[in-house]
């Protein structure tokens, strides 16, 4: 790993936690760094450059909330506007909000699937033009059937060749591809794809998919790649590999994070 990699700080109460998203965020070529609680996370922030901080809510001392909001208020640019997941309790919709409000670019409930954090790792650093690692066991593309996605190049190529997406449309069909076979519901679309600027209300989400199906379905009146779930949202259909290759067995069905951690 270089300078350039991506540098992600964990902060978390819980060891467990900490290690195993360490170990698996480095297969998938990041650096990263732990701080159990808010002292140590300044001592890390203060030794080294930081990409993103992966953020527990809950933890003895000051909690996530408090961090979030002494970062944002923090005079020095680079660290006030550093990206930050928060991971919060299951069901805690009110942590959710204030962690938003307090300038959180997205979070994660608990339990949660390491794949899962790794895709809002990349939504988020892709929204702050951040460069990506290229390689590690996840692979820089995405393929399903006749197509592929270029996760560095943000680019798509079907069977005709280059399909031009918009970045609204680009991000809402890497995160319905990063999930295939589940059903996504509007908001946890919008929350992968705008994170903290999504309104309530939003019907973008919608619009969107419309876009995307004009260009990559091969009858948009009856899509057959990204298909609607009445009462659901929205799920895309095609199985997907990484790279080209099997994605294998992974942590991704594994949750991480106990709603009591």
């Amino acid at each position: 790993m270089t300078e350039k990699t991506p540098h992600i700080l964990i902060v978390d109460d819980d060891r467990e936690i900490r290690d195993l998203l360490s170990r698996f965020l480095e297969k998938h070529g990041f650096r990263c760094s732990q701080a159990a609680e808010g002292r140590e996370m300044r001592r890390q922030l203060a030794d080294a450059k930081v990409d993103l901080i992966v953020l527990d809510v809950m933890m003895p001392g000051e909690t996530g909330l408090q961090l979030c909001a002494q970062l944002r208020a923090e005079k020095l640019a680079g660290i006030a506007r550093l990206p930050i997941i928060m991971l919060t309790a299951a069901g805690e919709e009110t942590d959710r909000i204030i962690g938003l409000e307090m300038g959180a670019d997205d979070y994660l409930p608990k339990p949660f699937s390491p794949r899962e954090l790794l895709a809002r790792i990349r939504a988020v650093l892709r929204r702050g033009g951040s460069e990506l690692p290229v390689g590690g066991a996840g692979g820089q593309a995405l393929v399903f059937e006749n197509w592929r996605i270029d996760l560095s190049g943000r680019r798509v190529i079907g069977p005709l060749g280059d399909v031009e997406l918009s970045t609204g449309e680009f991000d809402l069909l890497v995160a319905l591809a990063e999930r295939p076979q589940r059903v996504l519901s509007r908001d946890q679309l919008l929350d992968l794809t705008k994170g903290r600027t999504a309104q309530p209300f939003d019907r973008s989400i919608d619009v969107q998919v419309g876009r995307l199906r004009r260009k990559i379905e091969p009858d948009p009146a009856e899509p057959k790649i990204i298909t609607t779930v009445r009462g659901g949202g929205y799920m895309f259909a095609p199985e997907v590999t990484r790279g080209g290759k099997d994605r294998g067995p992974s942590a991704s069905n594994e949750g991480l994070g106990s709603a009591s951690a």
